[in-house]
């Protein structure tokens, strides 16, 4: 068989099995249709049925330039919350894609407990607009890790595949094995602002093989959820230490009042 021909049938066997793919999804959708993350009700594609759609509370400005955490009035540009000036976090700037509510916990708990990774790329495109500004500025993402037990029992990281997902739309590079989880921490549900900080305390680290990936560059770590902002600020402190020149932050959503601790 001369080249052409083999490329010939090659091409033809992989539009066959894109074929066969497309019919088997087509099967798929119609013996179990989507269903919205939030509602469960049946919905055309993944993610929200237009009711949970419209609930969606997205970030938009007038925010805190360091923390992200939305204001109520518009105090002019530039402006930091209280959070921020009584207590700066190690990382420079936070921002996310939507606000923490009863919408948003179905998407995360979706995610992350219900594998459904068909939301990773509509989740990945809206955390992707929310830190436009900050991507333009990164040399790399580092997805927030999980300690090798934990990652064993859920099968995988919710937060490296948002990596993965703002990383493809984004063009910035992701360094996945820059950062690692060496504690197995307690689950954070439930703890005080207090207790989250001490339960973290030396559970990240960069290891020899990630240094080359941190030192001397502008990084942007990926999460699902902050609330305390404890777990990115001990990844944003272990990386500082590695020599990092910037790190900002950037999620999906929020505790938009710092007080509650929801998750």
């Amino acid at each position: 068989m001369t080249g052409s021909a083999g490329l010939i049938l090659a091409t033809r066997m992989r539009r066959v099995a894109e074929a066969a793919r497309a019919l088997c999804r087509a099967a798929l959708d119609v013996a179990l249709p989507p269903l919205c993350a939030a509602c469960r009700e049946p919905v055309e594609g993944s993610g929200l049925c237009p009711v949970c759609w419209s609930k969606l509370s997205f970030i938009t400005r007038p925010y805190c330039e360091r923390l992200g955490i939305p204001f109520q009035y518009d105090p002019g540009p530039g402006v930091l919350s209280m959070e921020a000036i009584a207590a700066p976090p190690a990382y420079n700037r936070a921002r996310a894609a939507v606000r923490f509510d009863e919408i948003s916990r179905a998407l995360v708990h979706a995610l992350k407990y219900g594998d459904r990774l068909d939301l990773v790329p509509v989740m990945g495109r809206w955390i992707s607009h929310a830190g436009r500004e900050l991507l333009a500025q990164a040399d790399a993402l580092v997805p927030v890790p999980l300690h090798w037990r934990r990652q064993w029992a859920r099968r995988f990281n919710q937060s490296a595949m948002l990596a993965a997902s703002v990383s493809a739309q984004s063009g910035v590079p992701l360094a996945a094995g820059a950062l690692q989880r060496v504690k197995a921490t307690a689950q954070q549900v439930g703890l005080t602002r207090t207790e989250r900080a001490s339960n973290i305390q030396g559970a990240f680290k960069v290891p020899e093989s990630g240094r080359a990936a941190v030192a001397g560059r502008r990084l942007v770590l990926v999460d699902d959820v902050l609330t305390s902002g404890a777990t990115v600020d001990g990844c944003a402190r272990a990386l500082n230490r590695a020599g990092a020149a910037n790190v900002d932050v950037l999620v999906f959503a929020r505790v938009a009042d710092p007080g509650r601790t929801a998750i």
